[in-house]
């Protein structure tokens, strides 16, 4: 299949839309269609995706931005890929929307979007491009335009995404894959590698192991799993070494087992696992993590809003495992900008910040704010105490003693200063400091980023700042909308890759809803104008 462009931009005198009546045009105008029509649909750059094509003449392909919007507008009214295809057959605002008016048929099949989307992973997955992404950023570019908001005020969350699916006890996890892989051999003939398991490939034995089960019987089923892992890894023949039935079999007997005193594989204690092991051999990307009290199998995401006291547009996301850290996050966020012309604020949560992520904002000319503060609060009096620029000495405290010693421990990251004994009994500050007082000196160990939360605390305690808290509360609504609206918890494809475009289109979908409510906001300004 070639890549063509979509020459079909503008109306046709024998256009249907010209068969319609003016009280229908007038229907048409007010709904969703025409703010599509004109301003995003001419927006889609479709060059950027003839990569997914051949080079060579044959059939062409069906128009990117025809599919492109179609996956938004999907989003948006949140229907499945059959229900999209049979709108646009039938629905002249879909067909008004994407252009396709004039088509004699319209150009989406039951695999089209399908398709496209496994073109667009096995892009990414060769060549770490994510196509989608850059097409939607461009899209919020282009809206942040119309809305003229300012881009130099940014605001961002994180939030977790559950995958779709089911949480397994250590005894579903290592059967399912024991199961999966001698069902994979039993389909290739290989029945006498199995010998002895042919229970795993009969459709009632996962309920008696799994439920029929008495809770003293547990461990003893357990270990009749690992028994039979052990036989049927050490059966397997290298054909079937990258099949992704063994690689899970490999992965979860690593993850889940190991060797005794006696050289016998036994499940491994649920203390020594990390967040990183295998949930469910149905998604292999999705990783566990307990944030705020809830327990996510899943995917987290980054969301950066540009926003004014009126409106606001999702001009950036990252989507990740959920193990993923905000302050990376912000990493990313800040390396992409990289130096600004003019400086940019970013108000985030205390999740974000630390001395490391300070700097490197601060040497992109980003002015990064964080609201909540983490941790023990150290006593203000500390913003007063000066380190060199690398941290590893003091250089006075608050009362603009100069040390006489001060030796940094490489370790802990602390400076151990040796101050004048007569000078900080006499100090206003030293119940603050709260010295080591000894016979001849008085000892203060403090780290240079004690001094930075501490001059974090201060500034927190201005009018400006709390501005700024009130303005990041709006980025905390994202989530839930996203929740809500756009299903993102019940996504109906696995893996990192797939739900990361389909979370793409979401965040598209939730932009266009923005630039709509931006117009009808325009459009009830003139009329109240009118009516003065």
């Amino acid at each position: 299949m070639s890549f063509v462009s979509n020459p079909n931009q503008q109306l046709n005198f024998d256009d249907s839309y010209n068969n319609l009546t003016d009280r229908e045009k007038r229907f048409l105008d007010k709904s969703w269609a025409k703010p599509f029509s004109e301003e995003i649909f001419p927006a889609i750059n479709e060059e950027m995706f003839s990569v997914l094509y051949s080079d060579k003449a044959s059939r062409p392909n069906t128009p990117v931005n025809v599919i492109i919007g179609s996956l938004i507008i999907k989003e948006m009214l949140n229907m499945t890929d059959d229900e999209m295809v049979e709108a646009l057959m039938f629905d002249i605002r879909f067909q008004y929307a994407l252009h396709t008016t004039s088509f004699e048929e319209q150009p989406l099949s039951d695999r089209t979007l399908g398709r496209f989307r496994e073109r667009c992973n096995a892009y990414e997955t060769e060549h770490g491009r994510d196509l989608v992404k850059e097409a939607i950023l461009l899209l919020s570019d282009k809206i942040a335009k119309i809305m003229k908001l300012n881009p130099t005020l940014k605001r961002m969350d994180s939030m977790m995404i559950s995958s779709n699916i089911r949480k397994l006890s250590r005894l579903e996890l290592l059967y399912t894959c024991v199961a999966n892989m001698v069902k994979c051999l039993h389909k290739s003939g290989e029945d006498e590698l199995i010998e002895g398991m042919e229970h795993y490939y009969d459709d009632n034995d996962r309920n008696k192991v799994i439920y029929h089960n008495r809770s003293e019987e547990t461990s003893d089923k357990i270990q009749t799993v690992i028994n039979d892992a052990v036989k049927l890894l050490s059966l397997i023949e290298d054909k079937y070494l990258q099949t992704s039935e063994y690689q899970l079999l490999l992965r979860v007997f690593k993850e889940q087992t190991e060797d005794d005193d006696k050289g016998t594989r036994k499940l491994r204690k649920g203390k020594d696992l990390n967040s990183q092991v295998l949930q469910n051999p149905s998604d292999p990307d999705a990783t566990y993590r307990k944030k705020t009290g809830k327990e996510t199998r899943g995917y987290s995401a980054n969301l950066v809003e540009t926003f004014d006291e009126e409106n606001s547009l999702i001009t950036d996301y990252q989507y990740d495992t959920s193990i993923r850290s905000d302050s990376s996050y912000l990493k990313e966020v800040i390396n992409k900008m990289g130096v600004q012309k003019e400086q940019i604020t970013i108000i985030a949560d205390g999740a974000y910040g630390g001395k490391d992520n300070k700097t490197l904002a601060t040497g992109n000319n980003i002015n990064l704010i964080t609201t909540d503060f983490q941790g023990k609060k150290p006593n203000e009096i500390f913003a007063e105490f000066v380190f060199s620029e690398d941290g590893k000495t003091l250089l006075s405290c608050a009362d603009d003693q100069e040390p006489i010693t001060s030796v940094y421990n490489e370790q802990t990251g602390q400076c151990r200063s040796k101050m004048n004994l007569e000078r900080c009994l006499n100090c206003p500050h030293q119940q603050a400091c709260n010295p080591k007082l000894q016979k001849k000196s008085a000892i203060i160990v403090i780290s240079s980023k004690t001094v930075e939360r501490a001059k974090q605390l201060q500034a927190m305690d201005t009018e400006e700042f709390r501005e700024f808290a009130k303005s990041r509360n709006g980025v905390e609504s994202l989530p839930s909308t996203l929740r809500r609206k756009y299903d993102v918890d019940k996504m109906p494809v696995r893996g990192r890759l797939r739900t990361k475009l389909y979370f793409g289109f979401k965040i598209a979908a939730l932009n266009f809803r923005k630039l709509c409510k931006y117009y009808d906001s325009l459009v009830q300004r003139t009329q109240k104008l009118a009516l003065e």
